[in-house]
């Protein structure tokens, strides 16, 4: 079988549609479906069936799906083991990055990685809702992607999951504010706060229900950003608290102070996304060796600030 129609079949698996598998790999729709019938023909059974207006697999079509995704792992440490041999992390890496990692991680990253000949980032950032990120895998190599620690959002769909740090999530305070003072906050201090939130579907809303719980009061959440530049100053202008990242928020601006919460867990994991066939890639590698190397590096700096 033709390891390039096998992966097509993969991408359907993966993408649900044979539109999405066109737009990923630059064809046609007639074109990707004409390849999966030489592929059924090659394969001597059905690999897929109608289903109201698009396709669905086949349990014969899973199953060899399946084995495609281990060919392209195949294929990949194939490539891999020659670029070790030739001690050169060569090629073109894509990665998207949520904004508040990307500005606290991203510029060092970068600046290790451009002494290395042939070796290329692309990256751009976007902040989408939590179970969006593994879709984003299919279009990057690499995903960083944040949740609530022992969530798992991402479970089933195959991917390789790299964490990179565990990130407390402090209260932001106006600097005025009557509880500014205290060592840290519980959820009974913040429970009657007005809150500056994030949109439904982002990881911090989770803990903010904990608070709802714990208080046993709803909280008013007066508006919902997930710009952290905008939230931090709208707890600066005296209009409502937040949580804030401790390690890649940045300096902490005039006029804000942060302070630990107890009585519930307060914090985010931020992880790497990858597709296993990505994963095996010497370049991919090696810019997720330098992302965990620069993670643990801010995670230390911070704890020898505090």
């Amino acid at each position: 079988m033709d390891v390039r129609r096998l992966d097509l079949l993969r991408e359907l698996a993966e993408r649900g549609s044979v539109t999405a598998v066109a737009e990923a790999t630059g064809r046609t729709p007639s074109a990707v479906s004409q390849q999966l019938k030489v592929l059924e023909r090659e394969a001597g059974m059905p690999l897929t069936r109608r289903s109201g207006r698009g396709v669905e697999l086949t349990s014969a079509g899973q199953a060899l799906a399946r084995s495609a995704a281990d060919v392209a792992v195949a294929l990949e440490r194939a490539t891999a083991l020659w670029d070790e041999f030739r001690n050169h992390p060569s090629g073109e890496v894509t990665l998207l990055t949520f904004p508040t990692v990307g500005a606290a991680l991203l510029p060092a990253v970068l600046a290790d990685l451009a002494s290395i000949a042939g070796l290329v980032v692309h990256a751009t950032d976007l902040d989408p809702e939590l179970a969006e990120f593994a879709d984003l895998a299919n279009e990057h190599d690499i995903v960083l992607a944040h949740t609530m620690p022992g969530v798992l959002p991402w479970g089933g769909r195959g991917l390789r999951v790299v964490p990179l740090v565990t990130e407390p999530l402090d209260i932001g305070l106006p600097a005025d504010h009557r509880l500014a003072g205290r060592a840290y906050l519980t959820p009974e201090d913040l429970v009657d706060e007005t809150w500056i939130g994030v949109p439904p579907g982002f990881p911090f809303e989770r803990i903010l229900h904990a608070i709802e719980q714990l208080g046993d009061k709803r909280v008013h959440v007066a508006q919902r950003f997930s710009d952290m530049r905008i939230v931090e100053a709208f707890i600066q202008a005296g209009l409502g608290v937040a949580f804030v990242p401790r390690f890649t928020s940045g300096a902490v601006p005039s006029g804000m102070v942060l302070k630990p919460l107890r009585g519930v867990a307060s914090a985010r994991q931020i992880v790497a996304l990858v597709r296993p066939d990505v994963a095996e890639r010497l370049a991919v590698r090696t810019v997720l060796d330098v992302l965990v190397s620069h993670a643990s590096r801010l995670a230390d700096a911070h704890a020898q600030r505090g």
